[in-house]
């Protein structure tokens, strides 16, 4: 019995990072991209197949959804949509902390896959306000970004980490060695976290059961 035959008995539901702000979550009945990059962002996206593609906004490194295959809903922008199973919920946020003034708009989207809900922060430039929060009422798995220049930094994600209080966090949108573009380490936000020695993994299996009982930082390789 192969690990994709286990994975759908058991309803575990993986996420793979596929680099920058590009994740893989494949549930039971469908497999949902974000924001995909253009090949000048050196990652090798590998023409995945989707079911369903959300674009957090209009840039190359995160709207480049002629990169992914298979007959594929995109998502752009705030609204409530319901594709294939999963509820998908864009909020309106900003790329800067100056509403928008000087990087323009960004949606945050919430995903509930297989009982598990997922935040996709995006290119979010700011902490989120009373309101984002009342929307977002409570988040299982949080995908932030965490290195800087166009979005928000360690310390910031860090202070979003202790809004949100999600059960597990995968950093996102920070240097490797395949990009760079003045982003930080993601060793600057473990350090936040007061966290050392993780040891990154290929993907992550989660059901709602097996969601950790206090919020832990996982890292994935791309």
């Amino acid at each position: 019995m192969n690990h994709i035959t286990v994975c759908a008995i058991l309803g575990y539901m993986d996420i793979n990072w596929l680099g920058h702000s590009c994740f893989r979550i494949r549930g039971r009945q469908t497999t949902i991209i974000t924001d995909p990059y253009s090949p000048d962002y050196g990652y090798s996206l590998g023409k995945p197949t989707a079911r369903i593609v959300t674009v957090s906004h209009q840039h190359p490194g995160h709207s480049y959804t002629q990169g992914v295959t298979g007959e594929f809903r995109p998502v752009r922008g705030p609204g409530e949509y319901e594709i294939s199973g999963v509820l998908i919920v864009g909020m309106a946020t900003f790329h800067d902390s100056e509403r928008g003034a000087t990087k323009g708009k960004n949606t945050v989207y919430l995903m509930e896959v297989d009982e598990v809900t997922i935040c996709h922060i995006g290119d979010l430039g700011h902490v989120l306000t009373a309101d984002h929060l009342e929307q977002i009422e409570h988040v299982d798995v949080l995908l932030v970004p965490v290195g800087g220049v166009s979005t928000i930094n360690a310390a910031t994600a860090t202070e979003l980490v202790r809004q949100l209080e999600p059960k597990v966090v995968i950093p996102m949108h920070y240097r490797t060695e395949v990009l760079d573009r003045g982003l930080a380490p993601v060793d600057e936000f473990l350090r936040e976290m007061g966290l050392k020695d993780i040891v990154s993994q290929p993907k992550l299996s989660v059901t709602r059961a097996s969601l950790p009982q206090s919020t832990q930082v996982y890292l994935l390789d791309y």
